[in-house]
């Protein structure tokens, strides 16, 4: 499974595989040991992980989600330190470390509450997504490979 197969739904808990699309939206399967299916209509807001980026104040201005999971699993694999019920300053002082460019104006504290809490269920659930290759890394290596 990659981060493109997985989604989150606006007003629910949780991440979601994605199953299959319906005329009127999408069937989806929650990443717990439930595996409790729901069909998200159009209407609703579905995120797809592999779209969701971190605001930086780097040139590009954003950090796709899958390389900052893939940091915080190279620098702290299980042991986070924090978790969502943390307090700002925690969790603040956590996304600096693992992303020292981070905007601190566009970054609000229940970004980074999603941020641990969707690592926390990626790692127990899905721990194939830090393994998968993200779009700048084959980006990366179509460019190195072209003379």
């Amino acid at each position: 499974m990659e981060l493109k197969d997985i989604a989150a739904l606006s007003g629910k808990s949780g991440l979601f595989k994605i199953i299959s699309p319906t005329k009127s939206g999408v069937i989806l399967e929650s990443l717990d040991e439930a595996k409790t299916k729901l069909v998200a209509s159009s209407n609703q807001r579905i995120s797809i992980l592999s779209e969701i980026s971190i605001y930086t104040k780097t040139k590009e201005g954003n950090t796709p989600l899958l390389g900052v999971l893939k940091k915080i699993k190279k620098d702290f694999a299980n042991d986070l330190g924090v978790d969502q019920d943390s307090d700002a300053i925690e969790l603040k002082a956590f996304l600096k470390s693992v992303l020292p460019e981070y905007d601190e104006s566009k970054v609000y504290v229940s970004d980074m509450k999603k941020l641990v809490r969707w690592y926390g269920i990626l790692s127990q659930n899905a721990p194939e997504v830090f393994e998968s290759e993200d779009q700048s890394e084959k980006a990366a290596d179509k460019t190195s490979g072209q003379a």
